[in-house]
């Protein structure tokens, strides 16, 4: 199971429509995230760049594409992000594998 950080914004369209009839739209989010099998952590509305943003806890990386795919085909939201998440021990053993990766950035000369 990964944790996943997801932003967007509603279309022009989607916050008329929400403007005449307000909807909290965290029950549709979370019955998308449960029926592929993940789990909705929390949903906020948000002031700023993004109009809502969120994190949920599903079971690979396919299920988080599938997610953004679903999210986005609805037609009411644009510039929808989402992010992995790392714990702080995956971040560690990152840092260490990469510690271990061979890359010679191109301003070296190879050797």
């Amino acid at each position: 199971m990964g944790t996943y950080l997801f932003q967007g914004c509603y279309t022009s369209a989607a916050i008329a429509a929400m403007a005449k009839t307000p909807e909290d739209r965290t029950a549709a989010v979370r019955e998308l995230i449960e029926s592929l099998g993940g789990k909705l952590d929390g949903f906020w509305f948000a002031m700023g760049e993004y109009d809502f943003v969120g994190l949920a806890t599903v079971p690979d990386m396919n299920s988080a594409v599938a997610f953004s795919i679903a999210a986005g085909a609805g037609g009411s939201i644009q510039n929808f992000k989402t992010t992995p998440l790392l714990t702080g021990a995956e971040g560690m053993a990152a840092f260490k594998k990469a510690a271990t990766a061979k890359y010679r950035p191109p301003t070296k000369s190879a050797k």
